[in-house]
C-alpha cells in the first residue's frame, strides 16, 4: 500500500509538472547537435547493465565530446569505475532507496537527454524528468509514465524488442547513434589481473592450468543449476583430466552453495563468490577456459570478455538473454519449460532436467577448441589481453 501510494504521489507530481512544462519534448524538436550533457540509466542487475555497455559505446562514439554520466546500481559501480566510454557514475539504491539525494545528484548534472537503456520503474523515467532532461528516450515506451518519454509513439512493448541487448542498442538508436556491430565493453585493468592471478596462485592455480568455471548462482532458484549436477559434470571431466581446477562464482550470499559444490568437487575446486570484490570478476572470467553457467550476468561477462561459455536454459528463452554475439563460441543447452512457467520461478525442477553428462560433453567440445586455440594463441590460455 505504501508503495502503491509513493507510486499515485510521483505520477501526480511529474503529470502537473509535464502539464506546465512548456519546452519542445518531443522527437521532433529533438536536436542531437545541442546535445552536451547526457545520462545514461542502466540501474538493474549485473547482467542487465553489462548488456547496457554496447549502448553506452554507441553513445560515446555518436556524442565523442558531451559528458556521459550513467546511473547504475551501487553493487556494480566499482565494475564500470575503469570505463572510457563514462564521464561519472552515480549510485542507484533500489527503488524509494535514497531517491530524494539520487535526484539531487542527478538534477546537479542536468542532462539535455537521458536515455534509459534498463531501470526499474516507476522510478527510473521519473527521475530522469526531474533530473532536468529535456528529451527522454525508452523502450519499450508503454509504462504509465510514458507520458514523460519523447518517444511516444509509435508503441513498442517488450515482444517487439528481441535481445535484450538489441533492446538497448534500439534506444541508443533514437538518439542517432549507430548500432551495426556493437558489442559489450568491460575493462581488464592489468592491477585487477594481477590481483587475479596473485589469488589464484595462493590456491596453486598456475599460468598453465585449465581453469573451469562454474557460476554457481543466479536471480532465481530457477535459472540455477542443482549443486548435485555441477558436482557430477566436474567428476566426469576430472576422470578424463585430472589436473582441471575449476573456480566456482557466484555472489557472496551464494558462497555457502559454492562452498558445497567445492566439496562435493574435492581438491580441484576453489570458490571466488565472497572471496574476490565484483570488479575482479571481469579478469577471473576471462582466465577461465571455459564457464558453465545458467541465465546469469555471468554469463554476459564472458561473452564481453570473450570467454567461451556453455550456458543453460530452462525456464528463460536464450533468445532473449542468452550469449548475444559470437554464437560460434558459445554452447546454449535449452530444455524449455513448460509454458505458463515464471521465469523467476524459485522451483530448479526444470534446470535438473538438463542431464550433466550433456553439459560435459559440450564442455569437452569447447575445451577442445581452447586447446587449438592455445596452441596458436598462448598468452590465451595464461590470461592474456581479451
Amino acid at each position: 500500500m505504501r508503495l502503491n501510494l509513493r507510486e499515485s504521489l510521483l505520477y501526480l507530481v511529474t503529470r502537473l509538472l509535464a502539464r506546465g512544462d512548456r519546452r519542445a519534448r518531443t522527437m521532433a524538436d529533438y536536436q542531437p547537435e545541442n546535445v552536451q550533457r547526457i545520462l545514461l540509466v542502466s540501474s538493474t542487475a549485473l547482467g542487465d547493465t553489462v548488456l547496457s555497455t554496447a549502448a553506452m559505446v554507441a553513445v560515446r562514439e555518436h556524442f565523442p565530446a558531451a559528458h556521459i554520466t550513467a546511473l547504475i546500481h551501487r553493487d556494480y559501480v566499482p565494475l564500470f569505475e575503469p570505463t572510457d566510454f563514462l564521464d561519472g557514475i552515480i549510485a542507484y539504491y533500489g527503488g524509494y532507496s535514497h531517491f530524494f539525494s539520487t535526484f539531487l545528484a542527478l538534477r546537479r548534472i542536468h542532462p539535455d537527454i537521458a536515455l534509459i537503456l534498463h531501470g526499474n520503474e516507476p522510478q527510473a523515467t521519473p527521475l530522469a524528468y526531474l533530473a532536468g532532461a529535456r528529451f527522454i528516450f525508452k523502450l519499450p515506451n508503454t509504462s504509465r509514465f510514458a507520458f514523460l518519454l519523447s518517444n511516444q509513439a509509435p508503441r513498442l512493448s517488450w515482444l517487439d524488442m528481441g535481445h535484450g541487448m538489441m533492446q538497448r542498442l534500439k534506444v541508443a538508436q533514437l538518439v542517432g547513434a549507430r548500432i551495426e556491430g556493437a558489442r559489450m565493453h568491460l575493462p581488464i585493468p592489468n592491477p585487477t589481473r594481477e590481483i587475479v592471478t596473485r589469488w589464484l596462485a595462493e590456491h596453486d592455480v598456475m599460468a598453465a592450468d585449465i581453469v573451469i568455471g562454474l557460476q554457481a548462482g543466479a536471480s532465481s532458484r530457477g535459472r540455477m543449476w542443482p549443486v548435485a549436477h555441477f558436482v557430477a559434470l566436474a567428476k566426469m571431466l576430472l576422470a578424463v583430466h585430472p589436473a582441471y581446477r575449476f573456480v566456482i562464482t557466484g555472489a557472496p550470499h551464494e558462497r555457502l552453495r559454492c562452498e558445497e559444490i567445492a566439496r562435493g568437487i574435492g581438491a580441484g575446486a576453489i570458490v571466488a563468490a565472497g572471496a574476490l570484490s565484483i570488479e575482479m570478476l571481469p579478469a577471473l572470467v576471462h582466465r577461465c577456459a571455459v564457464l558453465v553457467t545458467g541465465d546469469t550476468g555471468t554469463l554476459h561477462v564472458a561473452v564481453a570478455v570473450g570467454t567461451p561459455t556453455v550456458s543453460l536454459f530452462a525456464v528463460s528463452g536464450p533468445d532473449v538473454s542468452g550469449p548475444a554475439y559470437d554464437l560460434e563460441r558459445h554452447i546454449v543447452i535449452h530444455h524449455p519449460a513448460p509454458a505458463g512457467v515464471r521465469s523467476k520461478t524459485d522451483n530448479d525442477r526444470w534446470m535438473a532436467q538438463i542431464p550433466s553428462d550433456e553439459v560435459a560433453a559440450a564442455v569437452t567440445q569447447q575445451l577442445s577448441q581452447f586447446a587449438q586455440q592455445a596452441t596458436a594463441c598462448p598468452e590465451r590460455s595464461s590470461g592474456g589481453s581479451s
